[in-house]
């Protein structure tokens, strides 16, 4: 995982998995690393408290010890009843869910089925051993995700293949997903190679016997030997994508910068992809630490969307995915970021991004939102409504696509849950003109869900079930709930203290 924070910096965080209180949705803002993390407010103490007194009660009524409440769906529905009584009437949840396991059970049975592609997971490679990573899960725990501690302490396995494929696909309702990577200057320092991230998709692909795993290229523009990588990735991997970072290396300040605009360095490259059959360039966009102005004074300008548009209208045919919807509120204040949005209906660069399809008459370009939907929903949800709001208006609901950034911050249910169960205010739709979310696997999530992405990785069959039913995972599923373990609703990243 990328670790863009200074030694200063960390000495301000602690580790999520160890800090945060048990809650299957997370009460602190949890960072992957590349950006500052705020703490907690005075709101999600509330939460975190209501949340304890919610399944103290319950589970004393249940003959249940608090843990394992929040372990099952009656737990999870808790933390959305805690979180409307303290934020306001944002998520759909009824009281009845709460105390009677049957009845929540049968609406997560109803909902298991749903089309789900997570388009952005990650995991570490067996011999990575940077422990500044274990910092993910410190600031998961004691911001978003408090009961990562349930079973074990902060280990570096958490971020390993094997817990990777227990929290993606056997803890969460995620379908499909995309392993992703992040380039370095320093090819030493990356969390998977190219070859690593196809090689897991041959293995989770050969396993299940289905589609279940797609991966990534990371391309370095600029760096010695970059198209030569490129040539290899197309004739030897065979990616999915390709993922990027224009600001070169999301570690520390880079010496290789890029725009995607740029003709000469990337416009050849667009060329190569498209004739070896590869439409879709994901791009890391937002997400820079709070001190972004001083830290990276000649870099942080690579991060916003403005080189986006001349790209996306000079190439058609290549779909750019903007990872993080280029959200960037995690630098100031949830609420000062909330009150921007609010008074003016402006999130910063996400309603750039969300504005350029309008404007410049482009049809190829899309948001991703995970890490950005996980930071502001449990922060100010409203401000997540209103990101929601702001890309589906702006770019159209077929544009919005949804990833997790899993497993830093744990299995992805509680991101799943969180959007399932969110709605749009009525004051917000009415005062900027959104439309309404819906029913949690309505026309609006199902799309954002995995109908967008899908036709982009050629998915059709897998949104049919067809190769994922029954396959070697459904069955493990299948086999894993008659155990009874229940997810772990363990979270991975930083914290501040």
């Amino acid at each position: 995982m990328s670790i863009w924070l200074s030694k200063e910096q960390l000495k301000k965080l602690s580790s999520a998995e160890n800090s945060l209180a048990a809650s299957p949705v997370p009460t602190q803002m949890i960072s992957n690393g590349e950006f500052t993390p705020l703490s907690q407010t005075e709101q999600q103490k509330q939460v975190e408290a209501r949340i304890s007194e919610i399944s103290n009660y319950t589970g004393d009524k249940l003959n249940m010890d608090r843990r394992s409440f929040l372990k099952t769906s009656s737990g999870m529905a808790a933390a959305f009843l805690a979180m409307n009584d303290v934020f306001g009437p944002l998520f759909s949840v009824a009281h009845a869910e709460v105390e009677n396991l049957e009845m929540a059970d049968q609406r997560a049975a109803q909902l298991a089925g749903q089309f789900i592609f997570d388009n952005q997971l990650h995991f570490v490679r067996d011999d990575y051993s940077n422990a500044a990573l274990l910092g993910l899960g410190q600031y998961a725990v004691d911001h978003w995700n408090p009961t990562m501690l349930d079973d074990v302490g902060l280990e570096m396995y958490r971020y390993k293949f094997e817990n990777f494929v227990k929290e993606v696909y056997l803890d969460s309702d995620t379908k499909v997903g995309l392993i992703s990577g992040a380039s370095f200057d320093d090819p030493d320092t990356w969390i998977l190679t190219n070859d690593q991230m196809a090689k897991t998709r041959e293995l989770v692909n050969g396993v299940a016997g289905s589609r279940r795993l797609l991966c990534h290229s990371v391309i370095s523009p600029g760096q010695d030997g970059w198209m030569d990588s490129v040539d290899y990735a197309i004739e030897t991997i065979k990616p999915d994508s390709w993922k990027g970072y224009t600001v070169g290396d999301p570690l520390e300040p880079s010496d290789f910068p890029w725009r995607l605009d740029d003709e000469e360095l990337m416009y050849p490259f667009y060329e190569k992809s498209l004739k070896a059959g590869i439409n879709t360039v994901c791009i890391h966009k937002g997400l820079l630490p709070a001190d972004y102005k001083t830290s990276m004074p000649d870099l942080w300008e690579y991060a916003k969307v403005d080189d986006l548009p001349k790209a996306a209208k000079d190439w058609p045919e290549i779909n750019f995915i903007i990872y993080h919807a280029a959200f960037r509120p995690f630098l100031e204040a949830p609420d000062a970021t909330a009150a921007e949005f609010e008074k003016t209906g402006y999130i910063r660069w996400a309603s750039d991004l969300a504005a350029i399809p309008e404007k410049y008459g482009v049809d190829n370009v899309y948001a991703e939102i995970g890490t950005s939907f996980a930071n502001c929903v449990v922060t100010n949800p409203r401000l997540a409504a209103g990101l929601l709001g702001t890309l589906i208006k702006g770019m159209g609901v077929d544009k919005v696509i949804w990833g997790t950034d899993s497993v830093w911050y744990g299995s992805p249910q509680w991101q799943i849950e969180a959007f399932r169960r969110l709605e749009i205010p009525q004051d917000l739709q009415k005062k900027f003109g959104f439309a309404p979310l819906g029913a949690p696997d309505g026309a609006v999530k199902n799309a954002i869900f995995g109908l967008n992405a899908a036709p982009l990785y050629d998915l059709k069959e897998e949104i049919e079930f067809g190769p994922l039913r029954r396959d070697t995972v459904d069955r493990m599923r299948e086999e894993y709930r008659t155990t009874g373990i229940g997810r772990s609703n363990v979270a991975y990243g930083y914290v501040a203290v």
